[in-house]
């Protein structure tokens, strides 16, 4: 990497090694002998990290051109769409969730969905990531890889505080299963701006009347969360109220330097009165 002065990016500490595995078997094998490099995909958030300063990798395994890994397609149980997908990729295919085709069209600029991956926004881990909560209302189920095998873990644990995943130090996020679902859906970002905006609050709803409900947030919470009471409390039948002020009372928002605990919690209500009253 170029030092500061030369043209390129500044970092206070250098990359001594560089793996770009072509395929995922030897991407795996990678990850096996490095489990301490950094990965990276598209780098929208690591090199974000790395010109900042909060991140000072001295290794990096670098997936952008590992085949295996950006593939989306109907499977048994589903569908299935690989951790390389980009955002534009997810736009373009005609083939996504439109919950999911919803999200990936605001996160950042084109420029950015370009090279932004699902794998990584999903395991970026940020609270305010804007396809987390959808995977939540789809029932979504996380497919990693080491060496030694393969596991599925549910989007509903993977996130298990804030930016911390269940991910193993040898495995790698290889994609995500989205099961066959019915009923109405709904997403809405709320930012300073239209695009570009990182969120206040993030939401991803899906009803089945009588039968199933998810109402899911981002930004509201050290990870993405599921208003499980006032999923059920909908289900039963309550009144659209009723559920807005469970849904105030399940959330956990914070004060920061984009809005407020009690803003969030005003607007994640909203959301929820003017989708329920939509209907």
């Amino acid at each position: 990497m170029r030092q500061p002065g030369a043209g390129g990016l500044l970092m206070s500490a250098p990359v001594t090694a560089l793996f770009r595995p072509r395929t995922l078997n030897d991407a795996l094998k990678m990850r096996a002998e490095q489990p301490g490099a950094t990965v990276m995909a598209g780098g929208t958030d690591v090199m974000v990290y790395i010109e900042s300063g909060t991140l000072k990798p001295t290794a990096i395994l670098d997936l952008w051109g590992c085949s295996g890994l950006r593939w989306q397609q109907s499977i048994t149980g589903g569908q299935f769409h690989g951790a390389g997908l980009t955002c534009t990729d997810v736009l373009r295919s005609g083939q996504s969730h439109p919950l999911l085709e919803a999200a990936a069209a605001t996160v950042g600029a084109v420029q950015i969905q370009n090279r932004a991956t699902l794998g990584g926004n999903i395991c970026n881990a940020s609270p305010a990531g804007d396809t987390l909560p959808v995977w939540l209302a789809l029932k979504a189920e996380f497919e990693v890889a080491s060496v030694r095998g393969r596991r599925r873990i549910p989007a509903a644990s993977f996130w298990q505080g804030y930016k911390k995943i269940d991910l193993r130090p040898d495995e790698l996020f290889l994609g995500i299963l989205i099961p066959p679902l019915f009923g109405h859906t709904h997403f809405r970002k709320v930012g300073t701006r239209l695009a570009q905006s990182i969120s206040k609050v993030v939401f991803a709803g899906r009803y089945n009347p009588g039968v199933d409900a998810c109402l899911a947030f981002g930004a509201v919470g050290p990870t993405p969360m599921r208003c499980l009471k006032a999923e059920t409390a909908l289900v039963a039948g309550a009144a659209v109220d009723d559920v807005v002020q469970l849904v105030r009372e399940e959330i956990a928002p914070i004060d920061d330097i984009r809005s407020t605990a009690v803003y969030r919690r005003q607007v994640a209500g909203n959301i929820v009165r003017r989708w329920l009253t939509s209907l």
